[in-house]
Formats: structure tokens, sequence, C-alpha cells
């Protein structure tokens, strides 16, 4: 096992439950295009020690609790199954949806927003994890945005 930090490893966040799927980076994935306008290449796997810095603080901000990884870097196939945008953060190596044992995914976010962490985005899906996204490049602001997604559509988080 790769281990990027004390609790995160390669390994967990580039995991797939896709079994007929491959989601190990490519040398082509590696360098994503991303950034509005004209593209410029991101470096997914780069991305993911900074990614999991983040989940270590998010993992104080929570008490220490465990968090569970649903899915962090998603290969482009791995990401058209779940029907997700190529523009998703997850292609960048730059967000995961995570679960914490004994908390909701509200107590998650509003624990995340409270923390004054610099997120770019979280999100309450579908009232069954929390999706958390950093900025793609280490000294961008973060945008901080919060929203709610479920079969109602896409909200401001309130």
């Amino acid at each position: 096992m790769t281990q990027l930090t004390p609790h995160f490893t390669l390994e967990e966040l580039t995991h797939t439950d896709h079994r007929t799927l491959d989601n190990t980076p490519t040398e082509h994935e590696r360098c994503q295009l991303v950034k509005g306008g004209p593209y410029v290449e991101i470096n997914a796997v780069a991305n993911l020690p900074r990614l999991a810095n983040f989940l270590e603080q998010v993992k104080v901000v929570l008490g220490n609790k465990p968090i569970i990884v649903n899915s962090a870097f998603r290969s482009k196939s791995v990401n058209d199954a779940v029907g997700s945008s190529d523009t998703s953060d997850h292609r960048r190596g730059c967000a995961a949806d995570i679960r914490v044992p004994g908390m909701t995914p509200d107590e998650v976010v509003r624990a995340i927003i409270a923390s004054g962490l610099p997120y770019q985005q979280v999100i309450r899906e579908f009232d069954r994890w929390t999706h958390v996204a950093i900025p793609t490049y280490e000294h961008d602001a973060p945008k901080l945005s919060k929203l709610i997604i479920d079969s109602q559509g896409t909200r401001a988080f309130a």
C-alpha cells in the first residue's frame, strides 16, 4: 500500500466498486484537461496527496471519527459508468465522496462549513454521502460552495 497520509492510501483514493472497470490512472489520465476556457493539463494523481491531507483535516474536525471513502479519483470509464461529467473534480483527483459512521451527511456538511477549512465544494448527495472537493490548484482561493443534490435537483445547502 502507498500511504499518502496517516489515515489515507493511494489505493483507497483510487478504489472502485465497479469490478469490471479498471480505475488505475493511465498515463493519459494523469494529465487531465481542465480549468475553463483553454484547457490546462493537471496531474490528477499529484492532487491526491493534497486531497488526503484535506481529508485528514476533515477527520480532526469530525472528532477523529473514521472516514469511509466511497469514491475519490475516477478514471474516464468509471466516471462515465456513474454518469458524471468529464469536468468532475473526481477526474482531477480533487474530490472524495465520504461517509462517516455515526454522523448523517447533514452533520458532516455542517461541521465542514463551520470548520473554516478551505474547501472548494461540500455537497450533501442523496442524503447518503458527502462530496468534498478541494481547489484544483494549491494556491487557488476556495469557492466554499455548499449544495444539496438529490431527486429534486441541485440547490443551495441551508
